[in-house]
């Protein structure tokens, strides 16, 4: 039964609610890459498939349009695929169980909606199925963007015929986005040991924080729960002994984690110390993020005597030594764009297994120079600890164009649509504008997209008149393109 059938544009909305009946998240694309291929056999059109998934849908100019330069419009057919604790939703496996809130806002039942980047192909494909006035149109739908971009990175350009790009991929109406930060994946690997141990078993969970896109919100001073875990573990060093049997948090590295869970063995008679501080602690940090993020809880539960396997000492001081020295959140802002963070930090996952400490960081920034030497310091801190380092899906910044045709097209249209000028903005997140840029020479391009909020987090909102309206523009900005 459709939930979004009543919603307009019925088209948008009829493909938005399609995606999503399919799992399509980073690393599982398959069956999303088929049904773009199914919908262009459907429509007539031609496509070109190649072996990552990665699909290109071309439709030939309307009429009046034939001599206009053709257009592609993009996005990322992948989501970051994250649900509540103790939901038995299979993300692998079901489609998400959409919902409308308040008459408002488009969101998923106990998971992420993946508006970012569902609405850009729902868009996309109603472009296609639709008959609007437009030039020649390519629509380009990327796999596992989430995880660095891959499919960008992966796609050879060569069959793309266009160079004026609509990126799809903003999540805030109002904003034409003119260029973008680069970045890439610090991942770190320090093996472990672990030996007997005997004592009091007790879980540790810190929890209640709001995380958020680390690009888009790691200005925000949102706290990180691995990182506060590190702090947790460091301090309570000096209040009881313990040993540690399992270390897990965060699920994506470019989502600021809003959970991390410890499981130790403590001194027997150590749980009303432990108790006692992780109290004291959960105050401090609800002051510290007061109105950021002051939802942060520290649940304790001890559950008897245990004799467990435990990382050995060193080992422990490694995790807790890594944990309190890995850069994390902002490490300098643009000194040529006011307000605009150039290059972060974020540790988004953390896990220990029988062989290893694993961490996860997305490290970003807009000058390159930068993010490597940012990179190089988590690579000399893994190394120090006697650990291996490798960097993945990195991508390039995307360069602010100073002279822009598109730009200025887009702006003028929508200066008479809205009866404001647009806000031109250069981001911290990184987008696949940059990677297309350097692969297509002379590419002229803008990104855009409606208001979403906390997406890469079970809370995922798209806002449904937002959605309208850019959909409006947009077909508004493609006829005027001759």
């Amino acid at each position: 039964m459709s939930v979004l059938g009543n919603l307009e544009p019925k088209n948008v909305f009829h493909y938005f609610e399609e995606i999503c009946r399919i799992p399509h998240g980073s690393g599982n694309t398959e069956q999303i890459s088929q049904y773009l291929v199914d919908f262009a056999k459907e429509q007539g059109l031609s496509y070109v498939q190649d072996a990552m998934g990665n699909v290109t849908i071309r439709k030939e100019a309307s009429p009046g349009y034939e001599d206009a330069p053709g257009v592609i419009i993009q996005g990322h057919m992948d989501m970051v695929c994250v649900k509540i604790p103790g939901s038995t939703h299979d993300l692998a496996k079901d489609g998400l169980r959409l919902e409308i809130l308040e008459d408002q806002y488009l969101s998923a039942k106990e998971t992420s909606l993946g508006g970012d980047d569902g609405i850009a192909v729902a868009y996309g494909l109603a472009l296609l199925a639709g008959d609007y006035a437009h030039p020649a149109l390519e629509l380009l739908v990327t796999v596992d963007e989430e995880i660095g971009l891959l499919g960008a990175e992966g796609l050879d350009c060569s069959h793309i015929q266009g160079r004026q790009m609509i990126n799809i991929d903003s999540e805030e109406e109002g904003k034409l986005l003119t260029s973008c930060a680069g970045g890439l994946s610090a991942i770190s690997r320090i093996p472990v040991h672990y030996a007997e141990g005997e004592g009091v078993r007790c879980t540790v969970r810190i929890a209640g924080l709001t995380g958020g896109h680390s690009g888009a919100e790691i200005d925000k001073n949102r706290g990180n729960a691995i990182i506060l875990m590190g702090r947790f573990l460091n301090s309570l060093k000096k209040k009881v002994d313990f040993e540690i049997l399992s270390l897990n948090g965060g699920e994506k590295d470019n989502a600021i984690p809003r959970e991390c869970t410890v499981q130790l063995l403590l001194t027997p008679g150590g749980e009303k110390a432990l108790a006692e501080f992780g109290e004291t602690l959960e105050k401090a940090l609800q002051k510290e993020y007061y109105r950021t993020d002051d939802g942060i809880s520290i649940d304790i539960n001890c559950e008897g005597a245990a004799k467990e396997e435990v990382l050995i000492p060193t080992d422990r001081e490694k995790v807790i030594f890594y944990l309190m020295h890995v850069p994390n959140g902002i490490q300098k802002m643009s000194g040529s764009i006011e307000g605009l963070v150039e290059t972060s930090t974020n540790l988004g996952v953390c896990s220990l297994t029988k062989e290893e400490f694993y961490a996860s960081s997305s490290v970003r920034s807009s000058v390159e120079t930068a993010r490597d030497a940012l990179a190089d310091k988590i690579a000399y801190l893994t190394e120090f600890l006697g650990g291996d380092y490798e960097a993945n899906g990195v991508y390039p910044a995307w360069e602010y164009k100073a002279d822009s045709p598109l730009r200025d097209l887009m702006a003028r249209v929508y200066e008479e649509y809205y009866g404001e000028k647009p806000e031109m903005v250069a981001i911290h997140a990184g987008l696949e504008c940059g990677l297309f840029y350097r692969k297509m020479p002379g590419l002229d391009c803008i990104s855009l997209g409606p208001d979403m909020r906390d997406i890469h987090t079970t809370e995922e909102k798209l806002d449904i008149a937002s959605t309208r309206r850019v959909w409006e523009y947009l077909l508004k900005v493609l006829a005027a393109m001759r």
